[in-house]
Order: C-alpha cells, then structure tokens, then sequence
C-alpha cells in the first residue's frame, strides 16, 4: 500500500478542514515546506499536496507555497501530487514543469469531461481523477456544491483512459476522524480498473490495515497525522 501524507494549504498555510467546511479550519504550521520536510524526514516517499483556495476559486493561489514544497523534497526522490485549481491545460503544463508528479483533477472532468480525457491523453499517467462524494453523489468547487451524479457512474466514464490514479473522499467523513468509508471505498475498486486512492476518515492505524486489508492499493492520510492519533513510521509499515 502506498502511504500519502496530506498537506492542505490556504493563505499560504498549513491547515486541515473538518467536511470539507471552510469556517471549520484548523492552523498546523505557516510553512508548507518545512511540514513537508518534516515528513519527508519521518519516511515519507511521497505527499498529497491540496491547494484548498484552487479548490474554491478555481487559481492557483498558493504557487509559491506548492514551489517550494517541491524545491524542499525533490532533492530526496520525493513524489508530489497536488489537487485543486487545476482546471485548464496552461495550469497542468505549469505545475507539471514545477516538479510535481501528477495532478488531481475534480471539478473540470465532471463539468467538462471530454476536456479531461483530452488532457489525460496529452498528458499520460500524469493526471489522476478526483472524486469527492457526498452521499454516494460526486460534490465539486471544492465541496461547496453537490451534484446529480453517482461518483460510481463518473469513476466508470473513465476508466480505460491513461489514467495515474483515482482519489475517492468520503466528505462526511474528511477531517472527522471516525474512520474511513471502507465498504464505499472497495465499491469505487470494484467498479474501475484504476488504481483506487482511500481518502478521508483515517483516524487511527486500525484504519490503515482496515483498507489494506480490503486490497486498497493507496490511502492519503491527513489530520490524523497532525493530531498525532497515527504515526507516519506504524503507517509506512504497509508499504510494499
């Protein structure tokens, strides 16, 4: 299993949100990067960057922050994908040539998914889908609103095209800390042949194994590790 340490930045910051809220906001650090170097440091191979002011507005206003997370880590081999924001190709090839790994894209490859497996052709193995669900429903904007269409049906549309990965979060339960939405997770695997990424709820290492066990390749793991309810060495034990 891959392990994803998860750095959400607003205002050039380090935060967490409880349910995707953006009043319900938690400060971790000032320094991006320096929380990078600080997981890289624990063992981290590779980080889940969230732009959360991309997400809302669509820019990519935390630039600067994200450059610099990548100037810190590159050095040591580690792999960076960043999601929110990126919702058209000068914005893909720009990150891209920052350094990052890859790209997660939401918002755009359900409102404009001809453009997305446009972009996933130009760009092979470098963007991966991020679904966000609510209910079983996919939510956008950076969560703020919900749509008609079943995550499953959207995952589906896709499947086949060179794609890196697929994030699925469980809003209800990103930043609650009550564990991660197993059963919805294993659903989304059954029905792609993508690589399926647990995001959201991972509380305790408990969790961890949970996923691993239910052959989840892949889980991001955010306010957990802040909280200090999982350490990064017990989780980099599923590692392959």
């Amino acid at each position: 299993m891959q392990i994803w340490p998860a750095i959400d930045i607003r205002g050039g910051r380090c935060v967490r949100l409880c349910q995707g809220d953006y009043g319900r906001e938690t400060v971790y650090g000032d320094s991006p990067a320096e929380t990078a170097d600080f997981w890289r440091s624990k063992g981290a191979r590779r980080l889940h960057l969230v732009d959360l002011d991309g997400a809302k507005d669509g820019t990519t206003a935390n630039f600067d922050a994200v450059k610099k997370v990548v100037e810190t880590t590159a050095p040591f081999g580690v792999e960076c994908e960043l999601g929110g924001g990126v919702r058209s190709e000068e914005t893909i090839r720009r990150l891209l040539d920052l350094g990052l790994s890859r790209l997660v894209v939401g918002t755009l490859a359900l409102k404009q998914p001809e453009w997305f497996l446009e972009m996933c052709e130009k760009f092979p193995n470098k963007l991966v889908l991020g679904i966000d669900a609510r209910g079983g429903m996919v939510a956008t904007d950076g969560w703020l609103e919900t749509s008609s269409t079943r995550a499953v049906d959207l995952a589906k549309r896709f499947d086949g095209a060179p794609i890196a990965a697929l994030v699925y979060t469980d809003v209800a339960t990103d930043g609650m800390m009550k564990g991660p939405n197993v059963a919805e997770t294993v659903a989304m695997k059954d029905a792609v042949s993508i690589q399926v990424v647990a995001s959201g709820g991972i509380s305790n290492i408990d969790d961890v194994k949970k996923l691993c066990d239910a052959k989840i390749e892949a889980c991001i793991i955010g306010r957990a590790l802040y909280e200090k309810t999982v350490a990064l060495e017990d989780a980099l034990k599923f590692e392959d």
